[in-house]
């Protein structure tokens, strides 16, 4: 009997920020690395979140032994509520911060039944099948960050997770460099690295720089200072908790997703504040502006976040006030710029000062550059290499760069989500491909809106829509009356109320010398498509979705 081929599965996170997922396969084991989540980009009309296409480990449920996080972000585990009721019980393992993380996640969305969730620490071993997983400690933007150690039985497949190399980070660990050293001395098969700031030369400063920058904001600012950041940077959290502290200010944390963060945090001793620091929102009222520190949510310019309820005048406890300092401790994500811009200038009308990436460091990013990433293959000394998380530039880059350091290129796997790597001891190649792709999730509905309903939303967003009501005689057959004509997005039907008239005229005309059919539904719909598509196109130069409904009185 041949002998099973070990085949890695990007099922997300290749060739796009976000939804990462990847799937090892060897005879009838599986294993997921991550399953997250990404924000639907601008023309993806109503949509709330996009998920991978979950199909190909659901239809092998029985096989999935497991499934490990790397690290508590949204585009690594915002997928889980979705993809366990769909699983036979598979155990989770993630560190003990991330497994808090994914509780909270799980209990948003409901999903509690049948829920497996076990904490994995660096350093431990789990058999999963034919697997062994072991977890490495890596700085990230968020504490118990962890990339992956995976024994196969045709040798060592590393995952980086998300990371950089700070030698001095706020909380927790440094990425465990002696460790990739010492398996990079024993031969590792496969590296599977982050490559999301493969564009960025040299190094990523370090959060330090940060913790400067905003301690000097808070012993300066004459108001009250709010830093925005994401809900998940805690050592940011525990940076602003800092200088707060050490210039006698409060701090009150506001926005939902940012205060299930801090709670966890705070009781897993992820994060330290000092007794009566941290307070209620509803205690900021009676104190001087000089004595607060908000952090919030909103770094994205999210429509429904603290921030962006504050800077449309909108928000329950707080209003911006002239001698307010508003630092955005986050850079935008591509596709955010425009939203993130409206607000900073919705906030310098209101009178505020805002801080953000231009005008200081008041942010660095979780992710390592060139050198960084340079130095993670030099350690490893991988026999293949596939760059992951990252658009297809990124991948690219991040190729080059193995090739700059000695891997051979023929060994080097740019991948797209659904590619399958096959690979043994000693050869790996490309063999096909498997379903993948977008999953919309809309309100309640996960994939049920397709692309057809994304088009239809589009069309709808460019030229609006034509409803015609025709009144039809039931014993006749004739038309009753003139058509009404109803529009949304359309025209202004005041400034265009001749036009409309006519098209109604138009339509009266056109059925009224259609003999005896007009009767016959799908003869109408088609006739008065076309009449009114051509009318229209000639007047305006546009196509409005035409909707035409019978009534037979």
């Amino acid at each position: 009997m041949s002998r099973p081929r070990l085949k890695v599965i990007p099922l997300g996170g290749l060739g796009e920020i976000g939804k990462n997922m990847m799937v090892l396969e060897y005879g009838d084991d599986i294993l997921i690395i991550d399953a997250g989540l990404m924000f639907p980009e601008e023309d993806m009309l109503g949509i709330d979140l996009v998920i991978p296409d979950l199909s190909y480990v659901v239809e092998r449920k029985e096989k999935v032994r497991g499934i490990v996080i790397t690290h508590g972000h949204e585009d690594h585990i915002g997928a889980l509520p979705y993809l366990l009721p769909q699983l036979n019980n598979a155990p989770v393992y993630s560190t003990k911060l991330t497994n808090g993380l994914i509780r909270v996640k799980l209990k948003e969305r409901r999903t509690r039944e049948g829920v497996n969730l076990k904490i994995l620490n660096p350093g431990n071993e789990v058999n999963l099948g034919k697997f062994t997983v072991e977890l490495f400690p890596v700085c990230h933007s968020i504490p118990d960050a962890a990339g992956i150690i995976v024994r196969t039985p045709e040798g060592v497949i590393i995952h980086s997770g998300d990371f950089k190399i700070d030698y001095t980070p706020v909380s927790g660990k440094g990425t465990d460099l002696s460790r990739l050293a010492t398996l990079g001395a024993q031969g590792v098969l496969l590296l599977l690295s982050d490559s999301t700031y493969a564009e960025l030369p040299g190094y990523t400063p370090s959060e330090q720089i940060v913790g400067e920058s905003l301690e000097h904001v808070i012993a300066n600012a004459p108001g009250r200072v709010i830093v925005t950041t994401f809900s998940s940077l805690i050592s940011r959290v525990q940076q602003v908790i800092n200088a707060a502290a050490k210039y006698q200010r409060r701090v009150f944390i506001v926005g939902r997703s940012m205060s299930d963060t801090v709670r966890i945090s705070l009781e897993l001793g992820y994060l330290n504040a000092p007794e009566g620091l941290l307070g209620r929102i509803d205690e900021v009222k009676g104190l001087p502006s000089d004595k607060i520190v908000l952090v919030t949510t909103g770094s994205q310019g999210e429509p429904t976040s603290a921030l962006v309820r504050m800077a449309n005048r909108d928000h329950r406890h707080v209003h911006i006030q002239r001698g307010d300092t508003i630092v955005l401790s986050a850079t935008p994500v591509p596709g955010n710029e425009s939203l993130v811009n409206r607000t900073v200038d919705s906030l310098f009308k209101q009178g505020a000062s805002v801080l953000y990436g231009k005008l200081g460091q008041v942010h660095v990013h979780g992710h390592g550059s060139q050198e960084e990433l340079k130095l993670i293959l030099s350690l490893v000394k991988p026999k293949f290499f596939m760059p992951i998380h990252g658009e297809y530039r990124h991948l690219s880059l991040h190729a080059r760069l193995a090739e700059s350091v000695g891997i051979p290129t023929e060994n080097i796997f740019v991948m797209e989500d659904g590619d399958v790597l096959e690979l043994n001891a000693n050869t790996a190649r490309v063999s096909g491909k498997v379903n993948s792709g977008h999953v919309y999730v809309d309100g309640l509905s996960v994939g049920d809106i397709g692309g057809v309903v994304l088009r239809t939303r589009r069309m709808l967003s460019r030229d609006g829509i034509v409803v015609v009501i025709i009144a039809v005689n039931r014993q006749t057959g004739k038309l009753v009356g003139r058509p009404d004509i109803v529009t949304r997005g359309f025209i202004d039907t005041r400034e265009f109320k001749d036009m409309m008239d006519e098209s109604r005229q138009l339509l009266a005309k056109t059925l009224d010398h259609s003999g005896g059919r007009v009767a016959e539904w799908s003869f109408i719909n088609t006739k008065v498509k076309d009449t009114l598509e051509k009318f229209y196109y000639q007047r305006t130069k546009r196509r409005p979705m035409i909707l035409p409904f019978m009534v037979k009185v």
